[in-house]
């Protein structure tokens, strides 16, 4: 069997092209850590967005067993540009130039016609995926993406667009799926976040030189800065001065140091910035206490956070405050959970006594993205194999 391409078929072999919001090597998400462990079989093409300022791969690279390339199309509205792309006409050159560079590389790579899968992360994209041709479509619902845009009114049709076209829909958590209404003939899985167990298991024997200047205790936190309950981590940081509070990853507002500049002014708070997913571990394992002090908001409720699993395969104690279903049930046995702000000050010196560190790993182990990803290539390959019919 050959391809539109001319490429001989083999026929147990899938083919997928996954359109997403993140660069592939601008920061290490569930979408590379599934991708990368799906079987042999599996050829994928990773369709990533223009970034300003980030480095772009406008020619195909390969990242392992993926390959990625770069298309000019959104991941969100430029601030201050809303109004442009309110304008029908204006999003439509948009997305038809995209389009014409997907269709180009598709064809080129071998990646085009009817028999291959459609993944979504990037909602932008979702008007022109509904209408492509695939067996398969899914949606991967890692976050509520609309909450994260200011969700003007067409974001919302693209991404309704797609899930009534959708085959399969891959959700992190039961509020998420709530949100998300989709239509009855949707087959819906929920298929949480985990963690490379080994990754940030195996021992670094070389502590950061930044962090093992500063005064211990460390009271760590590792992710995304955005998301932060900053009020939070102000009295955190008052109330116990002797810890040196230490913030771990990016911003992607451009504005964020500045709007947090009180909490960034404290002697005992450091933000070092984004460290590399290679050095993460040596980071992690050095914290007294791993922090959880995210914002209690729908967005947030929603989610299934990463950094859960990596904190407890790192068999390091933490603290989290409740912002999401995930840190119910068996997360409470092996993790410190406060139901408020105050409880969350006031249990610092407790959590970090914490001494169950077998237990917080095999939680941890039980979370690995093997096996995640070996339920959604299963159920892709299902799903694929009914439509083929």
């Amino acid at each position: 069997m050959s391809s539109p391409s001319g490429r001989k078929v083999n026929g147990s072999e899938l083919s997928l092209v996954w359109f997403s919001e993140i660069q592939w090597d601008f920061l290490s998400t569930r979408k590379q850590r599934l991708l990368q462990r799906f079987p042999a079989e599996w050829r994928i093409l990773f369709v990533e967005p223009f970034a300003l300022g980030r480095r772009q791969h406008w020619l195909p690279v390969k990242r392992g067993r993926v390959t990625v390339v770069t298309v000019p199309f959104l991941k969100q509205v430029p601030a201050g540009m809303v109004p442009l792309f309110d304008f029908a006409p204006l999003r439509s050159f948009v997305s038809f130039a995209g389009s014409l560079v997907v269709a180009f590389w598709t064809r080129v790579l071998g990646f085009a016609g009817r028999d291959r899968l459609i993944g979504l992360s990037n909602i932008f994209w979702g008007g022109r995926a509904a209408a492509m041709r695939c067996r398969v479509r899914f949606y991967d619902a890692n976050d509520d993406h609309l909450g994260f845009t200011g969700a003007p009114q067409w974001l919302r049709r693209y991404l309704r667009r797609y899930l009534d076209a959708a085959d399969l829909l891959f959700h992190v958590s039961p509020e998420l799926r709530e949100m998300l209404h989709p239509p009855p003939g949707v087959r819906c899985v929920e298929l949480g976040n985990g963690v490379d167990f080994e990754h940030f298991a195996r021992p670094r024997a070389e502590a950061p030189p930044e962090l093992a200047a500063l005064p211990k205790p460390i009271l760590g936190y590792a992710g995304a800065l955005d998301w932060l309950d900053t009020d939070l981590l102000e009295s955190v940081a008052k109330a116990w001065p002797a810890c040196s509070v230490v913030l771990v990853g990016p911003a992607y507002a451009r504005d964020w140091k500045e709007r947090h500049a009180a909490l960034l002014a404290l002697p005992n708070v450091h933000a070092p910035g984004k460290v590399g997913y290679d050095e993460l571990p040596a980071w992690v394992q050095r914290f007294d206490l791993a922090l959880m002090p995210l914002e209690r908001s729908d967005l947030k409720r929603a989610s299934h956070p990463n950094k859960l699993y990596e904190y407890t395969a790192a068999g390091v104690p933490v603290l989290a405050i409740d912002y999401c279903s995930a840190l119910g049930g068996q997360a409470r046995q092996v993790v410190a959970v406060a139901s408020t702000p105050e409880a969350f000050v006031r249990l610092v010196p407790e959590a970090m006594a914490d001494q169950r560190r077998e237990s917080r790993q095999a939680f941890a182990r039980e979370h690995g993205w093997d096996a995640i990803a070996s339920v959604m290539a299963g159920e892709l390959r299902q799903a694929f194999e009914r439509r083929r019919g």
